[in-house]
């Protein structure tokens, strides 16, 4: 499968739920630095529904500040539950209604893609590398 390169001033926003817990993040934000490092060209933050910050409406903020005129919203989830069904669809009107002039793609969960299926079922009939 070919990859096309994203448009000029394109970001990417990796949406997750959000925790307590500081270290739930890791994982999030090291997507967001594997991007950076093998696609620098394109913007990209983490946004969280709750629990932490930033949340959606400022991580476009923010990545409009820094020059994107699209951003394409990636959620971080397994599955297409409420958050994705419900709640996403209402913050995603906002944000086309406060942005009128930004072009917004929504994906679907990334757990629901048939890459990620591959990859987790891989995952999970491979034997961990464990330290004891």
């Amino acid at each position: 499968m070919t990859t096309l390169p994203p448009p000029p001033h394109h970001g990417v926003i990796l949406f997750a739920h959000g925790s307590r817990d500081p270290q739930w993040r890791a994982p999030i934000e090291a997507v967001r630095q594997h991007i950076a490092r093998h696609q620098p060209q394109v913007l990209t933050c983490c946004a969280y529904l709750e629990l932490c910050e930033p949340d959606l409406a400022q991580a476009t903020r923010d990545l409009l500040a820094q020059g994107a005129a699209s951003i394409t919203i990636t959620p971080m989830f397994l599955g297409t539950g409420k958050h994705a069904r419900e709640d996403l669809p209402q913050l995603m009107a906002a944000l086309r209604a406060q942005h009128p002039q930004v072009q917004f793609t929504v994906q679907q969960a990334i757990g629901e893609d048939p890459r990620m299926t591959a990859l987790m079922a891989d995952i999970a009939c491979t034997p961990a590398h464990t330290s004891s």
